[in-house]
């Protein structure tokens, strides 16, 4: 432990030479050369930013359907995403009806970022995401209540859904979609990683890498190549944007991350009981980012929770060849209508 705790610390001059860009959120994005259609953004694409208290800024979207809308959702975007990501399943969802909300991680995608080096993705606790998920909730999409909710958090994003869930979230349903509850591959063994983490965050080194970890690069593996998903249209989607916007670029987690990771899931480890809102768990029984086990595990706790094995399905359901990515988006489909559904029975 003492001797990788020496190795950051020796590295430490090298690594701030290179602690350099803008935090500063970032809205309007290019679009890719020779992108299609369909991931392009939906119609009447409008971006925002929501900020509780000291906390730093985060970008969010919005779009909504040409007609009367029926339904909400809020997407939280999983490591490495940008709302960017989500325009196909956006346009998707728009068209039956639904008024598509994309809530962004700290210090991600266009978010402000929390360290130096912009592509880095650091955080120094889960707790600003789950408070800014409960304030979009609350004063930004559903003041009145009028139109019924659905929370979808993707990989790590359902970490964040199910937290806010325990902590009192306002909404109708919850999509758990390939819920990132552990993790496979880690830079080191578990055990050391967490002690590292911790013990760089006590001396304010937890900006730091790990000292084997990968930056982003343009020539890097999108999310085919990473076995996130099996389709290579789509999963070369991420990259394209980040490719043609630098400010969307996410390279490898902090040290910081992985302390606040552990953090938060050993917290939502010790309140499932609480989380009332009937939800559904989504996974791919290829997934290779996270084990199932623990995904199972974790609905069982809950009190009101169904979960669906997608054959053939990877990490990024919502990226992912169409015959996984239309069950998994049916199954969404379904899950806001039956939230419509329980709103319009509640006395």
């Amino acid at each position: 432990m003492l001797r990788h705790v020496l190795v950051l610390l020796l590295a430490l001059p090298l690594f701030a030479c290179g602690e350099q860009g803008s935090r500063a959120p970032f809205a309007d994005s290019r679009t890719p050369p020779g992108l299609e259609r369909r991931f392009l953004p939906p119609n009447g694409w409008a971006w925002g930013y929501v900020q509780v208290g000291d906390d730093a800024v985060q970008r969010y979207g919005v779009s909504a359907p040409h007609g009367a809308p029926t339904s909400q959702i809020l997407i939280l975007t999983d490591y490495g995403e940008s709302a960017e990501t989500w325009f196909e399943t956006a346009n998707d969802l728009n068209a039956k009806g639904v008024v598509v909300w994309i809530l962004e991680r700290q210090g991600q995608g266009g978010s402000e970022r929390l360290a130096g080096k912009r592509e880095r993705g650091h955080v120094l606790s889960y707790a600003p995401d789950v408070t800014a998920t409960k304030a979009m909730v609350k004063a930004v999409i559903r003041p009145d209540g009028r139109l019924p909710l659905t929370v979808l958090g993707q990989g790590q994003g359902g970490l964040v859904a199910l937290r806010a869930a325990e902590e009192g979230l306002m909404a109708d349903a919850l999509v758990l979609s390939a819920p990132t509850f552990d993790l496979n591959a880690l830079p080191a063994p578990k055990a050391q990683l967490i002690k590292t983490a911790r013990l760089a965050r006590q001396a304010r080194l937890s900006f730091l890498a790990w000292p084997t970890a990968q930056d982003w690069r343009r020539d890097g593996p999108d999310d085919k190549a990473q076995g996130l998903t099996g389709d290579p249209v789509r999963g070369a989607v991420n990259h394209a944007w980040q490719t043609a916007n630098p400010d969307l670029r996410m390279g490898a987690p902090s040290l910081g991350f992985y302390a606040a990771y552990y953090d938060v899931l050993d917290a939502a480890a010790h309140d499932l009981g609480g989380v009332k809102i009937p939800t559904l768990l989504l996974a791919g029984d290829a997934d290779k980012v996270t084990p199932s086990s623990a995904q199972a595990s974790v609905c069982k706790a809950l009190a009101d929770c169904r979960e669906t094995r997608l054959p053939g399905g990877r990490h990024a359901l919502h990226l992912e060849r169409d015959s996984v990515r239309g069950p998994w988006l049916e199954a969404v489909i379904q899950t806001v209508r039956g939230a419509g559904r329980r709103s319009t029975a509640r006395p």
